[in-house]
This record gives structure tokens, C-alpha cells and sequence, in this order.
């Protein structure tokens, strides 16, 4: 849309004329399709971005873009623009919500507007900025540092002026998937957790994870009372029933060579020493999971290989149960509108069967007909089995929980054969509306109590969403790992507001309690039945992974593990990179550094190593700088690249890189000789 403003000029003073033969043309009339952002689907133009009509402060407005912090536009001007103006704001359909963000404008490298916090409620800002000589101009939406939960954000009225060619919105350049992860060489490695935990008299499971040419043997010297091995697999089973700590050596041995490496097991009150590394359901088959689903999982994880890099569980999330809306279990209908559609309503007949048996046992559905089968067949790969439930009478999805059988249904786990429950808050907040401290702790805690019991070691897993500064009490009532944030999905603003904020829960984190930011989000997620490639870059991706290991994260693959691709192979297979999750010192990741969208994040080894990463949290290429003193250290120091797992050299006080538009380097730290 062009239209003759001839009326604007009289207005423009404040910043220099516009030249009388400009013309403008709306920013919702462009191609927002290259717009990121990290909530909602897609950028709205000319509505909000939950479809309705733009409104800030009161007013509707006709023209404008609705988008999601943390959002980027980039605009090519070709240098013949002469003005932009707005106004924006939180769009008022989240008034009353917490949600806060930041827009900002950046003509070729330098800032020319920044509007400050914005807050749902807060009255809009008008934006005028001269653009003369400017080539190319980024929108951006930021989350304000506090995550991007309801920060839906608008350019009302946005315009431009400008003389000869129209701006252009240029869509994201496409990155080249390049694998940086070098194949496994012939020789054997071992790899995976240098440290396992279990309670006395608990079943132990422990495979050991090579990569090498096959057929390879193995060896276990040092194994203490109660254990077995089995040479040809390389697994350890049985039970230990003195505490103390065995180091064990591990030898692995093909045609090509040996490997040797000691394994620490400490036989006491601590289990998930290093965090959990493996598979959940969710983020790929959500509410259509079944058993043949997940035994295919299981599978997968073995002929993928990714077993031998250390990857251990097998996790089933909401739907193994009956579902409440199932017609011959005499349930209620009172489910919520999203999972009442008709397409959901045919499900229900895999869904259906009674809740409990007659002593109050909870049941599976029919998708599920042999749980103990299940976990026998995942414990013979060497691989463990976890489950999902909630405290309140049903799961997040609809299904039976455990209100008032919590003792029955852990003694039920134990006896299935399951290692990992994940414990999901959901229906309880309809038995404690407005819940204080004590009643967020207490159905943990009673779970917990509940678990304890169990003559097997389950890592247990709170799910609540960070509420009441989980991190800092998780530990307390038994949890093994907590979740500090919502939900993950695939978008770049939405996990960098996961991730980047756990800054300062670093000193809740340790052996056997881990702060969770949620599960990942490479290969062929979707949340079932329908599958896409991730929507997160190659660039994007590589943050996702370094992001996570630094901070000692549960890696949970949410993927569909039978199509794994070359790349996300390579996402999840670096021993170098692994290592830094699964370090036996436990230490989280802190943020040491930070420059603008450029961010230094360090996590120190038990080696006396320090792994560090350089983000890029922009959307040009910028220059990243790590800081010895910053990091505790002085002098020269050898820097190793972990992801393509090559010695870089050795640098005297810092070492600085360039780190590509939302991308990173991550590096390993030794003093040089």
C-alpha cells in the first residue's frame, strides 16, 4: 500500500524532513514470513499473535504485526528509507498476566531505538526514528531477561517512509547443516557417566558405552560383592549391600586396540550422580504414545548407537494410563475443550478400561497391555524405564493419577520394573487453589516418603514448573531433578528464555539433584501424532545442545528416535560434548560474561578443566571474548574445540572467536605446560 505524505512532513522536525515525493507502505503489507519469534505459530499481520484484533492500551489498532519475544525482522532498505514510525507495547489480550518486553530497533550495526521495559498494561510507546542512509534495519522483540511466557508484543501503525525502491523484509539466510562432530574412530573409547550411584541392595544396571569397531569385549576388575558381568554386552547387574565406594576398571578391546577407564560406584543414599541422559515420549508422540511406540524407541537407541555415547533412559510421559473420558470406566466428561476435539474423541477406544483393579492398583490402558514386559525388554538392551504421573486425582492430560494411592502406585513401579518417575503438577492445583509454600512441597514430598520405600532405585523427577523456587527446596523432598521453567518448544526465543535464564540457580545444582530446564527439541519433534523437523537452526541447534550440557541439564531426546538424521546424530553423539554434562564434579554452568547478545557461560570440571562456551545470542556474527581472569585464571592455557573436538592452541589471558547469528563455540580449558 502507497500513499502520497505530503501531511507528514510538517510533522517530521524533531528528526530532518522527509522528502515531499516519499512514499510509505504499512510493515504488515511486507513479507513477515522470515519473522522469528518464540511463542505462537507464526507473526500476525494486522492481528495480535493469538489472532485478534491489535489493541494497546485501549485502542484497536488497524495496521501492525503481532509477535512473540523474543522476536527478529530484518528490513533491507537499500538505503532509500526515510523515517519508520509505531507504536508498541503487550498487546492488551494479556492484560492481568505477567509478561514484559523490550522492542528495539538497530539500523546497520547501530542502535536507534529502544523502547525499555514494557509491561501487559503499560500505555504503548510511539516510535519515530530517522532511517536516511540506513541499509538495514532488525525489528527485535526482547523477553526483558525474565523468559518470554505471555510476551505477546505489537508494532501498532507500523509504517515506513521512503523514495524509490520499497523496503523489503529479508527472510532468515538458510544455514548449512554442517555435522561438526567427527565419526567415531575404530579403536575403542569408552565413554558415558565415570561415576554411578545406587542404594544398598537396590538392583544395579550399567552398560558399558564404547564406540569402536565390533566385534569388541569387555572387562570389569574391582566389581564388589553382588555384581555380575557380562563380558560379550558389557553389562554389570546385580546388587551391592555394603555402602562405601568400588573403582572399578573398565577395559573395552577390538582388533584395533583397548580402551581403559575407571568407574566409580558408590554404594549409599545418592542415585543420579550425573544427570539422567536419555528418551522421553512427549515432545514427539504426546497423547498417541503406545507400547510398540516405545519399544521402537529402545531399539532405536541401540542401532543408532547412541547407547555407547552414554545415553540410558527410556522414558513413557502422559497417556499409558486410562483416560477419565473413557465411556466404559464410568468417568466424567469434564475434560478440557483442547482434548475434546472429535479427532481426539475416536482415540479415547485405545484410551478406555477400568482405572484400578479391585485392591486399587492403578491399571494401563490397552495401549500399555504388559508393563513388566516392557521394562524387561528395555533392561535387556542395558538401557532403564521411566514413567509419568501427577499428584492430582488426574495427569495433564486427562488421565488416572496418583491422589491418595501414592504409596500404591510407587510400590507399582517398583514392582513393573521402572527407574524414573516424572511427577507432573497439573490436576493438583484443583485440590489447592491458591497454594502456599507448604502445599507446593507437600505432594512431592509424599511421593518422595513414598519412593523411598521401594526396593529400587527410581530417580525421581519433579515436574511443577519452578514454582515456589523449586531449585531450592526440590532437593529436600526427595527430587533427583526439578524443572525450573515451562514448557519447551521449538523456537529460538522460547529456548533461550529456558535456557539462558537459569543464571544463579548454579548453587542448588550437585550430584543426585540437577536443575532441569526441560527436554530437547532436535530431529522430528511435534507432539504426535504429527511430526516436523525441529524449527530450530543447525546454528540454533548447537546452542540448544552446548547450552544444556554446560548446565549440568537432564538430557531427555524428545524426538522420534527411528528417524534420526546424520546431523542430529551428531547433535547427540559427542563424547567431548557429553562429557561436560555428565562430569563427575556436578558443577552447573554459570554466565561469567556478557556484552550486548554476546554471553560467556563457564562450568569447571573435576579435571581442574574449565568448559566454556561463547554465545551468540544476536543476529549477525560478533566477535566473543572469554576472559581468563573471568574464568579464576591467569597465564597460558591450552584451548581445545570440543564439537569438532580438535586443539585450537594455546592463548595467554583470553581467547576470543567469532561466533556466528544465534550460534556458539565451546571450548575446553587446560593450564598450558
Amino acid at each position: 500500500m502507497k500513499k502520497s505524505v505530503m501531511w507528514w512532513t510538517l510533522a517530521a522536525c524533531s528528526v530532518g524532513m522527509v522528502a515531499a515525493q516519499a512514499e510509505m507502505i504499512w510493515l504488515d503489507k511486507l513479507d513477515i514470513t522470515g519473522m522469528s519469534q518464540g511463542g505462537g505459530r507464526f507473526p500476525r499481520a494486522c492481528k495480535s499473535v493469538e489472532h485478534n484484533p491489535i489493541r494497546l492500551g485501549g485502542q484497536t489498532f488497524k495496521h501492525g504485526v503481532g509477535t512473540h519475544a523474543e522476536s527478529t525482522l530484518e528490513i533491507n532498505l537499500n538505503g532509500q528509507a526515510e523515517r519508520f514510525t509505531a507504536v508498541v507495547g503487550v498487546d492488551d489480550e494479556v492484560i492481568g498476566k505477567p509478561a514484559s518486553v523490550e522492542f528495539k530497533l538497530t539500523g546497520d550495526g547501530k542502535e536507534l531505538f529502544t523502547s525499555g521495559l514494557k509491561k501487559a498494561g503499560d500505555q504503548p510507546t510511539k516510535v519515530a526514528v530517522d532511517l536516511r542512509g540506513v541499509k538495514r534495519l532488525l525489528l527485535e522483540v526482547g523477553d526483558a531477561g525474565d523468559g518470554i511466557e505471555n510476551d505477546h508484543a505489537d508494532w501498532a501503525d507500523a509504517q515506513f517512509a521512503y523514495t524509490g525502491t520499497a523496503p523489503v523484509a529479508s527472510p532468515i539466510e538458510p544455514e548449512t547443516a554442517v555435522i561438526l562432530t567427527p565419526k567415531p574412530a575404530a579403536e575403542p573409547r569408552i565413554n558415558g557417566a565415570r561415576i554411578v550411584g545406587v542404594r544398598p541392595t537396590h538392583p544395579f544396571l550399567y552398560i558399558i558405552a564404547a564406540t569402536g569397531e565390533r566385534p569388541m569385549t569387555f572387562t570389569a576388575e574391582g566389581l564388589p560383592a553382588g555384581l555380575k558381568f557380562d563380558a560379550q554386552a558389557g553389562i554389570i547387574s546385580g546388587s551391592v549391600a555394603e555402602r562405601g565406594t568400588a573403582t572399578v576398571q573398565l577395559t573395552a578391546k577390538n582388533a584395533k586396540g583397548e580402551a581403559k577407564r575407571e568407574l566409580r560406584i558408590v554404594v549409599g543414599d545418592k542415585i543420579a550422580l550425573t544427570p539422567p541422559m536419555g528418551w522421553n515420549s512427549w515432545n514427539c508422540f504426546a497423547r498417541s504414545v503406545t507400547e510398540e511406540m516405545v519399544k521402537s524407541a529402545a531399539k532405536a537407541m541401540v542401532d543408532s548407537g547412541l547407547i555407547q555415547h552414554g545415553w540410558r533412559f527410556i522414558n513413557i510421559d502422559d497417556y499409558w494410563q486410562v483416560h477419565k473420558d473413557s465411556t466404559d470406566a464410568g468417568a466424567g466428561s469434564g475434560h478440557s475443550g483442547a482434548l475434546r476435539r472429535r479427532p481426539f474423541h475416536r482415540a479415547l477406544s485405545t484410551l478406555q478400561g477400568p482405572h484400578r483393579d479391585a485392591q486399587g492398583r492403578i491399571l494401563p490402558n490397552p495401549r500399555f497391555p504388559d508393563m513388566k514386559g516392557l521394562t524387561e525388554y528395555i533392561h535387556s538392551l542395558g538401557l532403564k524405564a521411566g514413567i509419568y504421573s501427577s499428584p492430582g486425582p488426574w495427569t495433564c492430560g486427562g488421565c488416572v493419577a496418583s491422589w491418595e494411592h501414592e504409596e500404591q502406585d510407587a510400590q507399582t513401579y517398583a514392582e513393573w520394573g521402572f527407574d524414573y518417575l516424572k511427577y507432573d503438577w497439573c490436576s493438583y492445583s484443583t485440590l489447592v487453589k491458591k497454594p502456599t509454600l507448604a502445599d507446593q512441597q507437600k505432594p512431592y514430598s509424599v511421593m518422595g516418603t513414598a519412593l523411598a520405600k521401594q526396593n529400587r532405585d527410581i530417580v525421581f523427577s519433579l515436574c511443577q514448573y519452578g514454582m515456589g523456587n523449586v531449585w531450592e527446596w526440590g532437593a529436600s523432598v526427595g527430587g533427583n531433578c526439578w524443572r525450573t521453567t515451562y514448557d519447551i518448544r521449538d523456537t529460538w526465543g522460547n529456548m533461550t528464555g529456558l535456557g539462558f535464564n537459569q543464571n544463579g540457580y548454579e548453587k542448588f545444582a550437585g550430584p543426585g539433584h540437577w536443575n532441569d530446564p526441560d527436554m530437547l527439541v532436535v530431529g522430528n519433534v511435534g507432539w504426535g501424532p504429527k511430526l516436523h523437523p525441529t524449527q530450530l537452526t543447525p546454528n540454533e541447534q548447537y546452542t540448544h545442545i552446548s547450552l544444556w550440557c554446560l548446565l549440568a541439564s537432564p538430557l531427555l531426546i524428545g524426538c522420534d528416535m527411528t528417524k534420526l538424521d546424520d546431523f542430529t546424530v551428531g547433535l547427540l553423539a559427542n563424547d567431548e560434548v557429553l562429557e561436560v554434562n555428565q562430569d563427575p564434579l556436578g558443577q552447573q554452568a554459570a554466565r561469567i560474561g556478557r556484552n550486548g547478545r554476546t554471553e560467556v557461560w563457564a562450568k569447571h570440571m573435576e579435571d581442574g578443566s574449565v568448559a566454556v562456551g561463547l554465545f551468540n545470542r544476536g543476529p549477525v556474527s560478533e566477535r566473543v571474548t572469554a576472559k581468563w581472569s573471568a574464568l579464576g585464571l591467569s597465564g597460558k592455557h591450552r584451548v581445545r574445540d570440543l564439537w569438532r573436538q580438535q586443539d585450537i592452541g594455546v592463548f595467554e589471558n583470553q581467547f576470543e572467536a567469532a561466533v556466528p547469528r544465534h550460534g556458539v563455540v565451546l571450548i575446553r580449558v587446560w593450564p598450558a605446560p
